[in-house]
C-alpha cells in the first residue's frame, strides 16, 4: 500500500510537469525508491514505462493544442518535446500518423460531422482519435 501511496506521488508529479524535462531520478526519489526498482514498480502498476507514460500525457495534449489551430512547431515545445522533429516522431510512433495527418483527418471528420448533422466531435485521447 506505501507503495502505492509513493507511485501516486510520482505519477502526480509526471502530470503537473509533463511538459518539463523529467527525469527517472527525480520520480525514483518521490518514490522512495531506486531508479530500477521505481520503473519495474511503476511498468507493474500503471502498464507502461515512466517514459512511456510521460510521453503519452504530451501526445494527448499535443493532439488537443493541434486541434485548437496551434502550429506543430509550437506545439512541439509546448508540450516538452526538443523540438518538431523529435515531437512529430513520437506522435506518430505513438498515434500511426503524423501531425499533418492527425489534423487533416480531424478536419475530415469534422466535415462529414456537419453534413451528418452533428457538430459534436468525439473526445479524443491517446490512441490518437481522429
Amino acid at each position: 500500500m506505501k507503495q502505492s501511496i509513493s507511485l501516486n506521488a510520482a505519477r502526480a508529479f509526471i502530470e503537473a510537469h509533463f511538459d518539463e524535462p523529467v527525469t527517472l531520478a527525480q520520480l525514483a526519489e518521490l518514490s522512495a525508491l531506486s531508479v530500477s526498482r521505481f520503473a519495474t514498480v511503476f511498468r507493474q502498476q500503471y502498464g507502461s514505462s515512466p517514459y512511456r507514460y510521460l510521453c503519452g500525457l504530451r501526445i494527448q495534449r499535443a493532439q488537443t493544442l493541434l486541434l485548437e489551430g496551434v502550429p506543430g512547431s509550437v506545439v512541439a515545445t509546448e508540450v516538452g518535446f526538443f523540438d518538431q522533429s523529435h515531437f512529430g516522431r513520437h506522435f506518430k510512433k505513438c498515434c500511426g500518423m503524423t501531425p499533418s495527418m492527425f489534423i487533416q483527418r480531424a478536419a475530415a471528420n469534422a466535415a462529414h460531422a456537419v453534413e451528418q448533422g452533428s457538430t459534436a466531435l468525439p473526445a479524443h485521447n491517446a490512441t490518437c482519435w481522429p
